[in-house]
């Protein structure tokens, strides 16, 4: 059974069905997930608790990958499972997650305020700059890394996605001598000779480079805030250093 023949026992259009499931995959995948797990968790959810080799005919993903899969959903707060003869997993109720991530976005742009708060009542001007669209954002990240002399330091769960289209840039970085420092999630492949930290529940993108410019961008990288303040991009890069230490 899959979500096409679920959705004709339900009498529901299959490609209207299809179509806001493509669209659920790409909004938990900026979230952290996978492919595999963004479609695993949405047939857990269509499914309730299920074994492994059930989830991967609903969600059209290998069977040898199945339990690897719902072991990272498990990892991640987005399951848990059950011993027994088969291991079935149960998702985490998707009303308590959005719950959980609202708050810690609302927490780290509170966090971010404050931040633009202290430096407007020290006299610091507010030079930030509001950049729409995701290719335009991707292309301001790209720019600052290859502008980048000393250092770089990118926190994003949307790592596999910068990897993927900024390898090379990276690999030049590095050559040329910038100290590159990738924070993300656990598990997740980060390019190589890079310094990683790995840290649970990342929601939005933060860039820094150089200490002298910094980037904060939301979690589907439709748009960002950039700075070329110096001042407010060594708060922000403080503020990474103490969150990336309270993970340890």
């Amino acid at each position: 059974m899959d979500l096409k023949t679920i959705a004709v026992k339900a009498g529901v259009n299959p490609d209207d069905l299809l179509d806001e499931y493509a669209t659920i995959s790409r909004t938990l995948s900026s979230m952290g997930l996978t492919e595999y797990e963004a479609k695993a968790y949405i047939a857990l959810v269509a499914s309730g608790t299920s074994s492994a080799s059930f989830v991967a005919d609903i969600a059209q993903i290998p069977r040898t990958s199945a339990y690897r899969t719902l072991e990272g959903l498990e990892r991640k707060g987005f399951a848990h499972s059950r011993q027994g003869r088969p291991r079935k997993f149960t998702p985490t109720d998707p009303v308590e997650l959005g719950e959980k991530h609202a708050n810690e976005v609302r927490e780290a742009y509170s966090k971010i305020a404050l931040v633009k708060d202290i430096l407007s009542q020290r006299g610091v001007p507010q030079l930030v700059y509001t950049i729409l669209g995701k290719e335009r954002v991707l292309d301001k990240i790209g720019e600052m890394l290859d502008r980048s002399e000393n250092s770089f330091i990118i926190s994003s769960p949307s790592i596999a996605e910068f990897r993927r289209r900024m390898g090379r840039r990276f690999t030049d970085a590095i050559s040329r001598g910038v100290k590159v420092t990738v924070i993300t999630n656990p598990f997740v492949k980060v390019p190589e000779n890079v310094t990683v930290i790995r840290r649970k529940g990342l929601i939005a993108t933060d860039v820094i480079a150089d200490a002298s410019n910094a980037l904060l961008a939301a979690p589907d990288l439709s748009a960002c805030g950039y700075t070329d303040n110096e001042t407010l991009s060594q708060h922000l890069q403080e503020f990474l250093r103490i969150m990336s230490e309270s993970a340890d």
